[in-house]
């Protein structure tokens, strides 16, 4: 995890991200994060009672007796 994040450092990650993207790529990317994280959320509310992982049937190598 991360550790505790000051003022200092967090003023610090955006200066870089501004000079890394620019100003006017900021708010897109921000967008783009936000339609991501929606629709994220939407995915998960979809079937809640759906398990994710489901598991395989038994195998059953033994033929049926008579």
């Amino acid at each position: 995890m991360l550790p505790n994040i000051g003022y200092g450092e967090l003023i610090l990650i955006l200066a870089v991200g501004l000079l890394f993207f620019g100003a006017k790529q900021i708010p897109e990317i921000a967008r783009s994060f936000g339609k991501a994280i929606n629709s994220f959320k939407a995915g998960m509310k979809e079937n809640p009672d759906e398990p994710h992982d489901e598991p395989a049937p038994p195998k059953n190598d033994q033929p049926d007796k008579p």
